[in-house]
C-alpha cells in the first residue's frame, strides 16, 4: 500500500486549502479501509485531525479543526481529501495522511499508532 499526499502549501490567514491522499496498492481501494489525517508542527507531538472509516458512517474531527475542515472521500479515485478553510497559523504543519486496517477498533482511530501504512506528509504554512 502507498499513499500519496498533495496539496499543501503557503497560504494567509483565513485562506482555504485542500489536501489530498491518493491510496494505491489495494485490491479493495478505500472500501475496507479507514484513512486519516494527522498533523505534526515543529517541535510538537504529531495529532490528529479526522478520519473518515471503511464503514462510511460520519466522520471524526479533532475539537480543534471541527466545523471547518472536511473529511471526504471519492472511491472511484481512491482518493481521500482534506478541506480546510478558515485556516490560522495554529494550523501549520506538515499533514500526513495513513490508513488503518479493518480491524482497528473504532475507539482507537483517533491514536497514531492505529494506523499502519503513512503518506510522506504535505506542508501547510499559514501566515498571520
Amino acid at each position: 500500500v502507498q499513499l500519496q499526499a498533495s496539496g499543501g502549501g503557503l497560504v494567509q490567514a483565513g485562506s482555504s486549502l485542500r489536501l489530498s491522499c491518493v491510496v494505491s496498492g489495494l485490491a479493495s481501494g478505500l472500501n475496507g479501509i479507514t484513512v486519516g489525517w494527522f498533523r505534526q508542527a515543529p517541535g510538537k507531538e504529531r495529532e490528529f485531525v479526522a478520519f473518515r472509516s471503511w464503514r462510511n458512517s460520519n466522520p471524526v474531527y479533532a475539537n480543534s479543526v471541527k466545523g471547518r475542515f472536511t473529511i471526504s472521500r471519492d472511491t472511484g479515485k481512491d482518493t481521500v481529501y482534506l478541506q480546510m478553510n478558515g485556516l490560522s497559523a495554529e494550523d501549520t504543519a506538515v499533514y500526513h495522511c495513513a490508513t488503518a486496517p479493518r480491524s482497528t477498533i473504532w475507539g482507537r482511530l483517533t491514536a497514531s499508532a492505529a494506523y499502519d501504512t503513512w503518506g510522506q506528509g504535505t506542508l501547510v504554512t499559514v501566515s498571520s
